[in-house]
Formats: structure tokens, C-alpha cells, sequence
């Protein structure tokens, strides 16, 4: 045990906020593992949020911004918990006043995943050879964008609940496929439903998608310190530029699109991309993220794809989000 760096009043446990859901149990099982590693008891508090509950409503109409996160935090700020255990990629780029990411761990595969129903499989076993007019679920403005433009011969289906009930109404045959987040399926132990991994180049996962975030009050100094021997910061330089990208396009809501920065050649890339949520093309590029740090990289790539023609796809897709369609 690491017990040097803990603090006088360690013996009282790490209280852990956490949804219910099974995938983020299992993510918090990840953090509780690296907590106990430094010699902490921990106690885990689960919650049910906004984003868990409304499974009627798709998610852009729900607001798309904290509806899995603001219970959690509400607790936080009140003191009733140390630190709420989130994917990264469910929190806002905006952190609430008082409130802090303390830490991040190891970032998962960031791909999406391509499900297909099994008696479908047997003859399509990728994206390019769904049948025409297939089903595919999915609750993302990102994924349907991709889907638009890449199958506008696809019939898109908004599709919502966790892994598990996903994938039921996949095997009932309410649809022929469905795009879920890699990282989740594997936490789950379910990488063998995955029929076609998408290629994360051209296939753009959300900001963040695949790390696990631990998020602390901003004043907590005790646990600010714990968690600074559990945070991974290749990690977390990646989360940043990716991050900072998001924010410098979203302004308040749900956006199509897409950022991975990944290592190439000794260098932190970082590639974006503005959807277009009526299927065109959309615009993307590449930053190599430079001396001047990964927040800034990300800002500078969004500038460079809001003047490359961004900027109306963004408007267009508030206007969606403003007056939300259900998708058939």
C-alpha cells in the first residue's frame, strides 16, 4: 500500500456518486480499484438522473447538456459525496461554479461500434453492406449525421435507454442495427457483439469518448491530492484539445461533431469535424498540437472548420435542436 500520501483524516471512506446504470457501475468499480490501490476505503452512492429517466423524449430535446450528470452534481456541491465518477464525454466543457475534473483514467478504445441484428449478420457483417432502407438506432446528432451523409438510404431510429435495453430491442427486431461507443460494450464485457469496429479516423467518435472522469470540488484539497496519483495525462492532453475544440463550436447545445487526437510520429494530432445533420459532407481538418498546448489547438481547429464553412451547419443544427423531430 501507497499509504505516505494520505492525509490524517483518510480513514473516513472516498463517498463515490454514481449512476445506476450497469455500464457506470462498472466504471466506477475502475475508479473505486485505483482509490483502494492508494489505501482508501470508498463507499458508492448511486443516483438516477435526468438523461435515465425521460427515455421517451430523444436526447436533444432533453437539452443534451448534463441531463446524466446534474443529480450527481448537485450532491457534489452540497458536500453529500467526495466525487461523482462520469464518461468524460456526458459532461459539459463548462464546469458548474465551485466544481473540478480531478482526474482521468486510461482512455478506452474511443471508436464507435456497429451492432447488427444476427439474422442480418449472416449477410451483413459492415456499415457499406446494411441492406437499403435497414433500421438503425442510435440517440446521437453526431451519429445520424455520419449515418445521413455515409447511408441516406438508412432509416434512422432514435433509440435510447442503457446498453443492456438497447440491445434487446436490437435482438427483438425493432431495428436491423444500431452504433453504440466501444468502450462501453467492453467495459461490459459485450466487445463480442460487435459486429464492425468504425474506423476512428473516418468515423469520428464524440470529444472524449472512452475516458472516465472523477470529478471533485474544486476547494476538496484532500481529495485533489488522492486523485492526482490515479490521473492519466496522455490522457487527459487528448480530453483537453478535444474538449476545447467542443466548446469553442457548441454554444449551449447538442452539436454533430466529431474530434480524436491521437499520437503520430512523437506528435499530438488532433482532427474535428462539423456534421452536417441533413447528411452533406460537413467540413473537418487536422492540428498538430503545438507548444502553445492542447486548449489552444482545439480552439484553433474550430476557428480554422467555422471558417471553412462550419458555421452554417452549426446553425442548422440548432434550429433542429430548437424544434427536435422525432426521427422514424
Amino acid at each position: 500500500m501507497h499509504n505516505d500520501h494520505r492525509p490524517s483524516d483518510a480513514r473516513a471512506p472516498v463517498r463515490i456518486a454514481t449512476r445506476r446504470s450497469e455500464l457506470a457501475l462498472r466504471q466506477t468499480r475502475m475508479v473505486r480499484e485505483a482509490i483502494a490501490g492508494l489505501g482508501y476505503d470508498t463507499e458508492v452512492v448511486r443516483f438516477s438522473t435526468l438523461g435515465d429517466e425521460r427515455l421517451d423524449v430523444p436526447l436533444p430535446s432533453i437539452g443534451g447538456k448534463g441531463v446524466f450528470t446534474a443529480e450527481l452534481e448537485a450532491a457534489l456541491v452540497r458536500g453529500a459525496v467526495d466525487v461523482c465518477v462520469h464518461s468524460l464525454k456526458d459532461l459539459p466543457t463548462q464546469q458548474p461554479e465551485g466544481l473540478d475534473i480531478g482526474a482521468v483514467l486510461p482512455r478506452d478504445d474511443p471508436r464507435d461500434a456497429l451492432l447488427v441484428r444476427a439474422d442480418v449478420a449472416r449477410e451483413a457483417q459492415t456499415f457499406a453492406h446494411l441492406p437499403r432502407g435497414a433500421r438503425i438506432g442510435t440517440s446521437s446528432l453526431r451519429r445520424a449525421a455520419m449515418i445521413r451523409h455515409l447511408r441516406p438510404d438508412l432509416q434512422l431510429v432514435d433509440l435510447r435507454g442503457n446498453v443492456p435495453t438497447r440491445l434487446q430491442k436490437l435482438d427483438d427486431g425493432q431495428m436491423e442495427a444500431i452504433v453504440l461507443a466501444a468502450a462501453g460494450l467492453r467495459r461490459l464485457g459485450l466487445e463480442g457483439r460487435i459486429t464492425e469496429w468504425l474506423d476512428g479516423s473516418a468515423w469520428l467518435p464524440a470529444p472524449a469518448q472512452g475516458i472516465i472522469a472523477v470529478q471533485v470540488r474544486a476547494d476538496d484539497q484532500r481529495m485533489r491530492t488522492m486523485l492526482a496519483h490515479v490521473h492519466h495525462g496522455p490522457s487527459w492532453q487528448a480530453a483537453l484539445a478535444e474538449r476545447a475544440f467542443l466548446q469553442a463550436l457548441e454554444g449551449g447545445c447538442q452539436v454533430p461533431i466529431g474530434a480524436l487526437a491521437t499520437w503520430r510520429d512523437g506528435a499530438l494530432w488532433l482532427t474535428g469535424a462539423i456534421l452536417d445533420v441533413e447528411g452533406g459532407p460537413g467540413v473537418r481538418g487536422d492540428m498538430q498540437i503545438g507548444d502553445d498546448g492542447a486548449t489552444r489547438a482545439g480552439q484553433r481547429l474550430a476557428e480554422q472548420l467555422l471558417a471553412a464553412g462550419g458555421a452554417p451547419l452549426l446553425a442548422r443544427a440548432r434550429l433542429m435542436t430548437a424544434a427536435p423531430r422525432m426521427e422514424a
